[in-house]
């Protein structure tokens, strides 16, 4: 079983109770670090998403006091409730869960990122409600690289002309993809799923899309994702425990 693999299954066990939020950051940090350097890669290409969703405010709050400046929220109306109890901190929110056509312009007006693009009707309607004085929506295109039945995200056949089309959108910026993998048994399982998605952000940047983002691995799966070529994990529980 290699390094990395040991790594995924360490935080995929962990479940953080009353240890202090710093101190899980750190220890996040740590992993994304030794993943990294695991890897031949250094830790600054790969940045961390703290997933704050179901998670109070104050919980961020200390997150940013050690350090945080990135957080994802699955649920619109939550984040944004929460941004505004956060206005205070210059923080930079990203959108990873599922988008509805009558959630697109909280969306467009509140939030930085898009992690969970994956049709055209929702891109339109994002880079049409993204106002003007904010700078361009940075969004990654969600694919469904496992063929999972009950995930979201566009099928890998589809998703060159999507990312086509999504590109040539104004007040939006098309910076990569996001996957979430089903679970794996095992770790080469788990790096097949992750080297099929880097393929096809490299695909993408092969006919000129100019990619820099893949958002690939959370808290079990870290490791193996960084070890493939993640530039961004999205991790939760290993940070702020387990979700309310």
């Amino acid at each position: 079983m290699s390094l990395n693999f040991r790594c995924a299954q360490r935080f995929g066990n962990l479940v953080p109770m009353n240890t202090p939020v710093s101190e899980n950051l750190q220890r996040v940090r740590q992993q994304i670090e030794l993943a990294a350097v695991s890897a031949g890669r250094v830790a600054e290409a790969v940045k961390l998403l703290a997933v704050s969703k179901t998670m109070p405010a104050q919980a961020v709050r200390e997150a940013y006091a050690a350090g945080q400046i990135a957080f994802g929220e699955n649920y619109i109306q939550e984040g944004v409730d929460k941004m505004a109890e956060l206005a205070d901190l210059p923080l930079e929110w990203h959108c990873i869960g599922p988008i509805q056509s009558n959630k697109t312009k909280l969306v467009a007006e509140n939030f930085a990122w898009v992690h969970s693009l994956d049709r055209l009707k929702i891109a339109e309607r994002l880079s049409a409600q993204r106002p003007a004085h904010l700078p361009p929506l940075q969004v990654c295109l969600q694919v469904n690289v496992d063929g999972g039945a009950n995930k979201s995200g566009v099928s890998p056949h589809d998703l060159l002309a999507l990312a086509q089309a999504v590109a040539k959108l104004p007040q939006m910026k098309l910076r990569g993809l996001m996957t979430i993998p089903e679970p794996a048994e095992n770790e080469a399982a788990t790096r097949a799923v992750h080297h099929q998605a880097k393929e096809l952000f490299d695909s993408l940047n092969a006919v000129g899309l100019n990619l820099d983002t893949l958002s690939m691995g959370m808290t079990a799966d870290l490791g193996v994702a960084i070890a493939e070529g993640s530039t961004c994990v999205r991790v939760g529980t290993a940070i702020f425990g387990s979700r309310h």
